[in-house]
């Protein structure tokens, strides 16, 4: 198994995959938001700070889950990558990493 192979998987670490992936993609919906009201929207208040705010949160939160998942070798090294490194610039790179593994995941079994 390389570094980044995650661990076959357990009918627990599908469900937190599964989660993480919802939640993942939750997140870009909320950071889509946040780029309209702030550019096209003229940045109405408290609409842009509580986006802003809840971007910021989720960014922290989902990196901090996918880092113990990935110890655990739930999630692969370069999908905590795109979430932990990139999520806090466009979390759309988690969201596409997700999918990417899911599909890679069925193909796999």
């Amino acid at each position: 198994m390389t570094v980044d192979e995650a661990a076959p998987a357990s009918a627990a670490s599908q469900a937190l995959f599964a989660v993480l992936k919802w939640v993942s993609l939750t997140h870009s919906c909320i950071y889509l938001g946040l780029l309209v009201c702030a550019f096209a929207a003229g940045k109405p208040e408290p609409e842009t700070f509580v986006l802003g705010l809840t971007h910021g949160l989720l960014w922290i939160c989902m990196s901090v889950a996918c880092i113990a998942a990935a110890r655990k070798r739930i999630l692969p090294l370069r999908l905590v990558v795109a979430v932990a490194v990139l999520g806090g610039i466009g979390p759309f790179f988690g969201t596409y990493e997700f999918v990417r593994e899911q599909r890679t995941r069925r193909a796999d079994s």
